[in-house]
């Protein structure tokens, strides 16, 4: 098997295994812990996926100093996925929402530092086989959406999102993407990190960023918008199948195949990453991004409008606008820091963009949209539409904000050798 197969086929499973169970978890439990927790279940879910934000604070930090120092990055990553797939398949036996909390948090302690991991060992693998990585990953990782969409058909079609075997299938699937990972080639520890203090081992030493206000606002707003990229993941899936509770939509294919109607949005997140080099180069960042944040209006507003009957095209086009409005924010401000910052510190850099978006955003966002969904709901009944227009006005509020404390000024042939 050749090397950019067995990475095609690692970077699939990678997410194949966050796609089984990620979207159709906030369904799931608010399926079956909602009746006996009421207005309760909403703050519950919220909570359970910012769960996912304090692991990423530290444990990826952690184990990527482990595969640095001690152990084959490529055993680092095959024991984290072995004992997520572990942890996860204990979600079959919580029988409330705090065991399910703490059964997320466990799993997303081992998985979430996988997701760089797996950077780190298709990039070094890459290098020793003598491959040009900036053209031949790109193609690898897309392999990696396509896994998470077609476990999310699967987990649909099957109707495991219902019940208890989207954790089965979860767990088995992270087992063996854990025991494929012992057969890539070896990544040893360098032992590269040795001479740092534990500050720049844990990236701390690029908050010194914010001493400069341009990037203290950057991060702040990271941050902010941060905590609406998982509010849709959170509540997605409750939301259109709460419609099924209504004699008007029940039977319908999107209450039917809410998953599988949420997963054109990971469609579209492929197709708009193709288009983010014209707009950067056409607009400049800092345009792209506040694009990125009507987008998220859009996206909530048209859910707040849609329904799995005669609006199911606006819920269509929610899933479609997601593309720009996942996209255009975490790419392009990802190309702001490594603009920005001076390159000692720019892995830290990137590490802190994404601590303030996965990391603090999530939590706020979980804890944000939680509160949000008990205060918008009536006895056992979530006023879905309120919940919706409140995300949009929020992420309004923000896209306006930005655009004016946020001072970038566009030189287009600065970005001229962007690779498509």
């Amino acid at each position: 098997m050749s090397i950019k197969l067995r990475l095609t086929i690692m970077n699939f499973f990678q997410f194949f295994v966050w796609g089984i169970w990620l979207i159709s978890l906030g369904g799931y439990m608010g399926q079956v812990f909602g009746p006996v927790e009421g207005s309760s279940i909403g703050l519950s879910i919220g909570r359970t996926y910012g769960s996912m934000g304090w692991a990423s604070l530290f444990m990826p930090a952690l184990l990527g100093i482990i595969a640095d120092k001690y152990f084959s990055a490529q055993k680092v990553l095959g024991i984290s996925h072995i004992i997520a797939g572990i942890a996860i398949f204990f979600a079959t036996k919580a029988s409330n929402s705090t065991e399910m909390y703490w059964v997320i948090f466990a799993t997303s302690c081992f998985y979430m530092p996988t997701i760089a991991l797996n950077n780190s060992v298709s990039y070094a693998v890459l290098n020793k086989f003598s491959f040009d990585v900036q053209k031949t990953f790109t193609p690898i990782r897309v392999w990696g959406t396509v896994g998470f969409i077609i476990a999310m058909w699967v987990t649909d079609l099957t109707d495991w999102k219902s019940n208890t075997l989207q954790f089965v299938f979860a767990s088995v699937s992270m087992i063996v993407t854990g025991l494929f990972c012992f057969t890539l080639p070896d990544v040893p520890a360098e032992n590269k990190n040795s001479n740092q203090s534990l500050t720049s081992k844990f990236g701390l030493d690029s908050f010194v960023l914010f001493k400069q206000k341009k990037m203290a606002i950057f991060f702040v707003f990271a941050m902010l918008l941060g905590a609406a990229l998982q509010i849709t993941n959170m509540f997605g899936d409750t939301f259109i199948r709460d419609f099924g509770s209504n004699p008007e939509y029940k039977g319908t294919f999107g209450v039917e195949h809410s998953v599988f109607i949420i997963s054109l949005s990971q469609i579209s997140e492929t197709l708009f990453i193709l288009t983010i080099p014209f707009f950067l180069k056409r607009f400049g960042i800092k345009q792209v991004m506040i694009f990125s944040m009507i987008a998220w209006v859009l996206r909530f507003a048209l859910f707040g409008i849609g329904n799995p009957g005669s609006g199911v095209i606006f819920l269509i086009l929610s899933m479609i606008v997601y593309g720009m409005a996942f996209d255009f924010f975490n790419i392009s401000g990802s190309l702001f820091v490594e603009k920005q910052t001076d390159s000692k510190i720019r892995s830290s850099a990137q590490g802190l963009f994404m601590l303030m978006t996965n990391g603090i955003g999530a939590i706020i966002g979980g804890e944000l949209a939680g509160r949000t969904v008990s205060y918008f709901t009536i006895g056992n009944k979530i006023q879905w539409s309120n919940v919706w227009f409140s995300f949009a006005a929020y992420a309004f509020v923000i896209a306006i904000a930005f655009a004016i404390l946020f001072k970038y000024k566009h030189d287009p042939k600065e970005l001229e050798n962007i690779e498509h």
